[in-house]
């Protein structure tokens, strides 16, 4: 369920905010356009959100400025702490893409650079879940890496590594960063209707709605 990535962000949490505003060159072209990646997940969310793995609370800032009603959902202690002192009015629950509980009857499933902590079988189980939560109409509205094939992402992964960019690479080989034709299988599977953007070399955003 992602829980065996949690400690990763004991080290992130300081540094997390630096890395994403371009001053971490290894990680740059992941973080390209940011700001508008995290509007763009922003402005199609609708409604009532719950927001997973919320870390320094940068998209839900711009989820509130839209006077959209969030409940924040983080699994690393560390990171709640932080987004508890910038955001002291905001609800954050300890839980993750599929254990969750909390009394809000959301609209919209939102997330930015973390569904990768899923393996394809529990992202499976998580649309699922959304679509048995969400009414007609509903989003889940992700921004995420994805590859447009695994031969797209083996030929990323040596282009990194003969930049030696080392930890990234770590990233890429540990984490489950899945294909777009998988992405868009599970996602209609579970009765969504999706629109994938690519906005960087590395993330695209999703844009699912329910039928």
């Amino acid at each position: 369920m992602g829980r065996e990535f949690v400690g990763i962000f004991d080290e992130w949490v300081h540094t997390y905010d630096d890395s994403v505003s371009g001053k971490d060159e290894e990680y740059k072209d992941v973080f390209m356009k940011y700001n508008e990646i995290l509007q763009a997940v922003a402005d199609a969310a609708i409604g009532s959100v719950i927001e997973f793995g919320v870390g320094t609370g940068n998209l839900t800032v711009k989820l509130l400025h839209r006077g959209l009603e969030v409940v924040g959902i983080e699994p690393n202690q560390a990171m709640r702490e932080v987004v508890a002192e910038k955001l002291k009015d905001l609800i954050v629950i300890d839980g993750d893409f599929l254990e969750f509980e909390t009394e809000i009857r959301p609209q919209s499933f939102v997330s930015s650079y973390a569904f990768h902590h899923l393996t394809d079988a529990e992202k499976a189980q998580a649309f699922q879940l959304y679509a048995e939560q969400l009414p007609a109409g509903g989003k889940v509205v992700f921004a995420d890496t994805l590859f447009a094939s695994e031969a797209a992402k083996k030929e990323i992964i040596a282009f990194e590594q003969a930049r030696g960019h080392a930890n990234l690479v770590e990233d890429l080989n540990r984490e489950y960063y899945t294909t777009v034709p998988v992405m868009e299988k599970l996602m209609t599977d579970a009765g969504f209707t999706v629109e994938l953007s690519k906005m960087n070399n590395y993330v695209y955003l999703i844009d699912a709605t329910k039928k």
